[in-house]
């Protein structure tokens, strides 16, 4: 299969597992400092609908969520994941991080 492959064609690993993609090992300090931001601006939004007085099932739901200087370090950057060791992955690790929301309460019991 690989043996017409010749020259500048050649596989390599890169080229048979396709683009490799680079996550850092742990969080910087810049993606940890946006991670907080993302963070208190969501509670900035929330805060101005409860005081404008608009009712709704979530918003109800989201007032008993911990703010962001609530949160333990643990939960602002790690999300839980029944995968992982220890159930618990990193923020940066998920797919689309800083489009998705941050879970900011764990199942109970991890």
């Amino acid at each position: 299969m690989f043996g017409s492959f010749v020259g500048a064609f050649r596989p390599t690993l890169t080229a048979l597992g396709g683009h490799t993609w680079r996550i850092p090992w742990r969080l910087s300090k810049t993606r940890k400092a946006n991670v907080r931001k993302r963070l208190r601006e969501v509670d900035n939004v929330i805060s101005t609908l409860i005081e404008s007085g608009v009712e709704c099932k979530q918003l109800e739901l989201v007032k008993v969520m911990p703010k962001e200087h609530e949160m333990v370090p643990r939960d602002k950057y790690t999300t839980f994941s029944r995968k992982a060791a220890k159930h618990r992955k990193a923020v940066h690790k998920v797919p689309h991080f800083t489009k998705r929301p941050i879970p900011r309460t764990t199942p109970t019991g991890f």
